[in-house]
């Protein structure tokens, strides 16, 4: 059995939990990958396995379905040390347009499947002294998003979440840690709907840096990493103005065009 460590990744398939795979294959961590897209894992795990000398093994799920994490630790060979709960998806609509079938499986796995990860894999590293626990929340989690209220709602979830549990296991070995990035070029704006809002037009911070920034401070045992200037200045929002006056103003912004 490989005594390296072995870092699960969700959502491994594209974007920022890709970039995530190779920064821990690159950290000399085995992979167990895991996304619905069979040819991109196989891909990856390929790659990995060719570039990192690492053991990379696949696991095709999809995190809407609630029975998905208990047959991915019937998969998994050995315990994991590090848990990156990185799928998710948005839906920029508003609340009374959008099918309930769409947000309860945003709910599902924003919310219920990282919640369900965590709790099979944090207390075998509290037991151990040893691993963490990496969220990839969202600046939107500071605030309240009218017009993708319920993916706001997911990201507060997962911030909150993350902060608390960072408190629980301090002193243990192990770390907590909510990546908060804005928006970044991945697949996820268009499946959310994004480009029918004015957001099409933000800049957008590349995969790769966010997953760098984002792994550093996971490494740092940092709670709270947040990349970008303007995303750090955007997290402040709340303590500047009411409530109410914020989601106005993100209101504003995520209006749809048509």
């Amino acid at each position: 059995m490989s005594e390296r460590p072995l870092a699960l990744v969700t959502g491994a398939s594209g974007g920022i939990g890709l970039e995530l795979a190779r920064l821990a294959a690159a950290d000399g961590h085995d992979l167990a990958l895991v996304a619905r897209r069979a040819d991109a894992l196989e891909a990856l795990a390929g790659e990995l396995a060719s570039r990192y000398r690492v053991a990379a093994q696949t696991i095709v799920e999809d995190l809407e379905d609630p029975a998905a994490v208990g047959r991915i630790g019937e998969r998994l060979e050995r315990p994991v040390d590090v848990l990156v709960n990185n799928a998710g998806f948005g839906i920029w609509r508003p609340f009374n347009a959008s099918a309930p079938a769409d947000l309860d499986g945003m709910v599902a796995v924003n919310v219920a499947a990282l919640t369900a990860l965590t709790r099979a894999h944090l207390p075998g590293m509290v037991e151990r002294g040893r691993g963490g626990v990496l969220n990839v929340a969202s600046v939107a989690g500071f605030l309240s998003g009218p017009n993708a209220a319920v993916y706001y709602a997911t990201k507060n979830y997962v911030l909150a979440l993350s902060e608390a549990l960072a408190e629980e296991v301090r002193g243990a070995g192990v770390t907590v840690t909510a990546l908060c990035p804005g928006p970044v070029e991945t697949g996820f704006q268009e499946r959310a709907g994004m480009e029918q809002t004015s957001m099409k037009s933000m800049a957008m911070m590349d995969a790769r840096t966010c997953a760098e920034i984002g792994w550093r401070g996971f490494r740092a045992g940092r709670g709270v990493v947040i990349p970008g200037a303007g995303n750090k200045a955007l997290a402040k929002v709340p303590r500047l103005m009411p409530r109410r006056l914020m989601a106005r103003m993100v209101g504003g912004v995520q209006r749809p065009e048509h």
